[in-house]
């Protein structure tokens, strides 16, 4: 059994409560992601169409998790997805880092809890997390620095950010917000 935190941003979690992440069950990142791939796909097919615009933001996150996904199938399948997973810290220190960055971000908290969890884990670093662009080989490279945990080209400190799946549950309500 692994020990993580998460930080409760869409609905309260309850004690006991189970959840599981699996390649039928989604998150919300999936959701999000997979009503723009038809967006993705016209870009990727038609990239002088899209040569001169600004793309939006929630666009450019479509393309990366397109581009991630894409490579952890392929060579990195005993990762987690991040389309089907739970996002989390390692640590109590890193779960508050993320509720004080989403608070400023004026993203609701709901809470810090403490999760067991039965599945598979990955650590990554979220400055290694890239806005896609239309060039879909530059997102693919990117995408392997990011499931190879190379060093951040932003020269910050790594912003470790876990993923994991499996069977999830909530063993500790540390702190309501």
């Amino acid at each position: 059994m692994l020990y993580v935190y998460h930080v409760v941003t869409e609905r309260e979690m309850k004690l006991n409560q189970i959840i599981e992440f699996n390649e039928n069950t989604h998150s919300g990142v999936y959701n999000r992601v997979y009503a723009l791939e038809d967006k993705v796909l016209d870009i990727y097919n038609n990239p002088d169409k899209y040569k001169d615009i600004e793309l939006e933001y929630p666009v450019k996150v479509a393309l990366r998790e397109f581009a991630l996904e894409e490579v952890r199938s392929k060579e990195y399948n005993n990762y987690p997805s991040r389309l089907n997973c739970l996002y989390v810290s390692s640590n109590i220190e890193d779960a508050e880092g993320w509720a004080n960055y989403f608070i400023k971000l004026n993203r609701k908290v709901f809470q810090l809890v403490k999760l067991e969890v039965d599945g598979n884990s990955f650590i990554g670093d979220a400055n290694n997390c890239f806005e896609g662009s239309i060039d879909k080989e530059k997102n693919i490279s990117l995408a392997y620095d990011y499931w190879n945990n190379i060093k951040n080209k932003k020269g910050v400190d790594k912003f470790p950010e876990m993923i994991v799946d499996g069977n999830i549950k909530v063993v500790e309500i540390i702190k309501t917000y």
